[in-house]
């Protein structure tokens, strides 16, 4: 099968982009957001600073090199105007807007294997529990199987770290965790008092994980204004996680 073109790998971004911006799916507003896509194993596509993600053009979008962020991570500390100076020095055009400062942790995730695709959003009903103590049941319980089957038997969590290098790391540090411990990249990351980030190979797993994780928090909310969540037990998530037909039916829908 021929790879796609970079032409197709931004026209997919920018429709996973309005998708995610659409304003009845309350998941993003205004400048709130970002997304972005791997080009090449040099390079990737992430928006740019201010874009809105629900009218995102490729003019609002920059391409970068992964050498030139990836590197920061390791870095203890920097100030804001160094970082900002990074994220213009990484373009591959320099007449391209600044990507977003959270284009570093884009460019880890998209080293991940299996990640094609990243898409961060503020939903609020996903917000409405990151802002309470209920975030880490909501991170690591699950209510119903197609939580399960489309976003994973867990989320990461993340505590508040204010966006930039600092978060960036911490994002790193957790999924990190999460690997190690599960052997396997999270389809889910959850950053407290904050937002949800979405891992896919393709668009659509991003969006359907993103749509199922907003459901999963509706629902959770819902149980917790009623009473005591009843939530599957840790051997059910794992047991519909790894059904054979729950593997079929991810991949008939594209996650």
């Amino acid at each position: 099968m021929t790879p796609p073109s970079q032409p197709d790998i931004l026209a997919r971004l920018l429709e996973l982009s309005h998708q995610l911006g659409r304003e009845d799916r309350h998941l993003a507003i205004l400048g709130e957001g970002n997304t972005s896509a791997r080009l090449s194993a040099d390079t990737f596509v992430v928006k740019a600073s201010g874009s809105n993600l629900g009218s995102l053009t490729g003019a609002g979008t920059a391409a970068c090199r992964f050498d030139k962020l990836l590197p920061l991570l390791d870095r203890k500390a920097m100030a804001d105007a160094a970082i900002d100076e990074a994220l213009f020095a990484a373009r591959t055009d320099a007449n391209s807007r600044k990507p977003s400062v959270e284009a570093m942790f884009h460019a880890w995730l998209l080293t991940l294997p299996g990640v094609n695709f990243v898409g961060h959003t503020h939903p609020v009903a996903v917000n409405k529990i990151l802002a309470t103590k209920h975030a880490r049941a909501f991170a690591t319980k699950r209510l119903c199987p197609d939580e399960v089957v489309c976003c994973g038997a867990e989320f990461v969590l993340v505590p508040y770290i204010d966006p930039g290098l600092k978060l960036a790391q911490g994002i790193r540090a957790a999924v990190r965790a999460y690997i190690r411990r599960l052997a396997r990249p999270p389809r889910i990351i959850l950053l407290e008092n904050h937002g949800l980030i979405a891992l896919g190979a393709t668009p659509e797993a991003v969006l359907a994980a993103t749509l199922m994780a907003n459901k999963a928090a509706e629902i959770f909310a819902g149980a917790v204004a009623l009473g005591t969540p009843r939530f599957l037990s840790a051997a059910t998530a794992a047991r519909i996680a790894g059904r054979p037909d729950e593997h079929y039916r991810q991949k008939a829908l594209g996650l």
